[in-house]
């Protein structure tokens, strides 16, 4: 069981390395103060490539945490 959880962790470690190194850096937390406007496409943003990115880091982390902390119980 110890073995099978292990092995999930570093799937699901890889996975959210993987995710977090493809996903493109946030410039834009400046922009405010610059007054740049929000176009059409920034609104629209849950459908795009670094949304689903965000959306499989998210997901990988709370079961990298949920699996860590089984295995912390089953040892």
């Amino acid at each position: 069981m110890v073995t099978a959880i292990s092995i999930v962790l570093i799937i699901t470690a890889l996975f959210m390395i993987v995710t977090v190194l493809l996903q493109s850096s946030e410039e834009d937390g400046l922009s405010a103060l610059s007054g740049k406007s929000d176009s059409y496409f920034s609104k629209a943003k849950s459908k795009t490539l670094e949304a689903k990115l965000a959306l499989g880091t998210k997901i990988a982390a709370a079961v990298f945490v949920v699996l860590s902390i089984l295995l912390l119980i089953v040892k």
